[in-house]
């Protein structure tokens, strides 16, 4: 297994190779490229495959981990029917750099996915050209959206998405050519309100999904650094993973 940090087409990105078939690209939560997606790429590695994760904030030196925290943080203290008033965000008490944190991932959030899905697409194409024959995509939180949206742009040959939103339209689905695992947290509202919309448009298209709801468990379950870190509901998923991607293999 060989691991190593490189740059494609000006996207930092950590690549762990222990497979020449199939690779997994991993798509990192808002915090960005951190020590908890190096960990799951290592994790996706030690069970045969390759991880590639692609730092998608490459370009934007301002979007460090410290600093989305700082400001993430009170953006999320704003009530959730707030949120969309741009003029709420002029009340936060933030300095320079927080105020283009909150420009990038709050205001202009639209247009830095967009770029972001272009990353991806890039990560994409990169893989293809080493070789590989089949290639995954796996996400958490917003990057579990940004996978969802990836595998109906490019025919990806399976998507796992932890707790992320739908693809936009959902009609979309259509698109997808591989299976689909999702993987959500019972007390996460604004996410699994989505999922009968989700559904109707997976048996309307005849698409391949497993949808797991985890009851109890928060938002960034997954994440074993993170607050809302659920052991059962993390070890039950990974099997999920570990299950989907042999089945993808075969």
């Amino acid at each position: 297994m060989k691991d190593q940090f490189l740059e494609v087409e000006g996207i930092k990105s950590y690549f762990v190779k222990n497979s020449d078939d199939l690779a997994v690209i991993v798509v990192h939560e808002i915090w960005g490229l951190n020590d908890n997606i190096i960990d799951i790429s290592k994790r996706i590695a030690n069970e045969g495959y390759s991880a590639f994760a692609p730092h998608l904030y490459s370009k934007y030196e301002v979007l460090t981990p410290e600093n989305i925290q700082s400001v993430m943080f009170k953006v999320w203290s704003i009530p959730p029917e707030k949120r969309g008033d741009p003029s709420v965000y002029s009340q936060l008490q933030l300095d320079e750099t927080g105020k283009k944190v909150v420009e990038l991932l709050v205001t202009n959030r639209e247009k830095l996915e967009r770029e972001m899905l272009e990353g991806l697409k890039r990560s994409y194409d990169y893989l293809l050209k080493q070789g590989y024959k089949k290639v995954v995509g796996m996400g958490f939180c917003m990057g579990g959206g940004l996978a969802f949206q990836l595998a109906i742009e490019v025919p990806l040959d399976g998507v796992i998405v932890f707790y992320g939103r739908n693809p936009k339209p959902v009609e979309a689905v259509s698109n997808i050519k591989g299976p689909i695992l999702g993987l959500y947290a019972g007390e996460d509202p604004p996410i699994i309100s989505g999922l009968p919309e989700l559904v109707s448009a997976v048996i309307k298209y005849k698409k391949d999904i497993e949808i797991k709801i985890y009851p109890g468990a928060y938002h960034a379950f997954f994440n074993d650094r993170g607050r809302s870190y659920n052991k059962d509901a993390s070890e039950d998923a990974w099997e999920r993973v570990k299950n989907f991607l042999k089945r993808v293999r075969k």
